[in-house]
């Protein structure tokens, strides 16, 4: 098969189109033929050589693809509503820039009906994650109000819908620029930020009549940290889920004491199956059918052929993208 692989830890052009064996699917794994596959800031970090595959993983980056299923143990498969043919996409560990991939079984889930394969694609890590943290971990509530930085990453902008889906009472999202403010805007926030001339802390307190926010998705952590304490309201919770802005952080813990704050952090790549697929469980359940209503639909910046990975990351790199970057071979 044809892959994309890291040939040594480096700048996007260290990204090269190779030949690889074909993968094989083992118990409880479907070989998946990849028609597109999106780009992650871990596969950047990987490339960068700051982010290694977890043990058993595959050392091509992508973490997640859409295709057909090409094989796979029929009874498997059907205990999990699936057979060969069937257009998928999945969330995996690596390997995703191929034109093969195996994923696990429980990690799969349809495309929606009407869906293209690149929209398909950029589906799984985001709403992974997104769900993962802001529902399970930060337990956002009906009528609550949520602080997303980073609203047209392509982690904001599917936070930014999957709030106002499950009736957020204020989306704020923090944003480099006005041509970003205002495409957030459009995809339903209420209030834009922009980091670079206002104080995000100041402007949500504004925006909230002084009470703060009861959740906060934290992807740059740092310095962040220390303001997140400040901008939340009482009993609010903030998920940590990249440290873009450095990994040490100083804060009140004083004010972390009197407002009961809860500070949370994961990541999602290392975790078992049995984690992952609760995960693809619930959004098949509960998030599946606002995609198939296109009530929540993708943002898709660019699609590249799937050889232009090395252009890819160094689009995302430069940070003017809103949402996804997806190649299809």
């Amino acid at each position: 098969m044809k892959a994309i692989a890291i040939t040594q830890p480096g700048k996007p052009e260290v990204l090269q189109l190779e030949a690889r064996p074909d993968p094989v699917a083992g118990a409880g794994e479907c070989l998946i033929a990849v028609e597109a596959y999106g780009i992650n800031r871990p596969d950047v970090l990987q490339r960068k050589g700051h982010y290694p595959p977890p043990k058993g993983a595959s050392d091509l980056p992508g973490l997640e693809v859409a295709g057909r299923i090409v094989a796979g143990d029929p009874a498997e498969l059907g205990a999990a509503g699936l057979k060969v043919g069937d257009a998928v996409c999945a969330l995996v560990a690596g390997g995703g820039y191929a034109e093969l991939c195996v994923a696990p079984i429980g990690q799969c889930l349809p495309v929606p009906n009407g869906w293209s394969m690149v929209e398909a694609a950029s589906l799984p890590e985001t709403f992974f994650t997104v769900w993962s943290n802001v529902f399970d971990r930060a337990r956002l509530q009906p009528g609550e109000s949520i602080l997303i930085h980073g609203g047209t990453s392509g982690i904001g902008v599917t936070a930014i819908q999957l709030a106002k889906a499950f009736d957020a009472s204020q989306v704020i999202v923090t944003v480099g620029n006005a041509a970003k403010a205002e495409a957030c805007l459009k995809l339903g926030a209420d209030v834009a930020i922009n980091y670079k001339e206002q104080d995000f802390v100041a402007e949500v307190k504004t925006a909230t009549g002084g009470r703060g926010v009861d959740v906060i998705l934290d992807m740059v952590a740092g310095g962040y940290v220390e303001r997140n304490v400040q901008a939340l309201a009482e009993d609010g919770r903030s998920a940590v889920i990249a440290v873009q802005g450095g990994i040490e952080a100083k804060f009140d813990a004083g004010l972390l004491l009197r407002k009961r704050l809860t500070i949370v952090g994961s990541t999602l790549r290392p975790r078992p199956l049995a984690f992952k697929t609760a995960i693809a469980q619930a959004l098949k359940q509960r998030v599946w059918p606002l995609l198939e209503s296109r009530r929540i639909a993708p943002v898709i910046y660019r699609e590249l052929k799937a050889a232009q990975a090395a252009e890819a990351h160094a689009l995302m790199e430069s940070g003017e993208h809103v949402g996804k970057i997806v190649l299809s071979w």
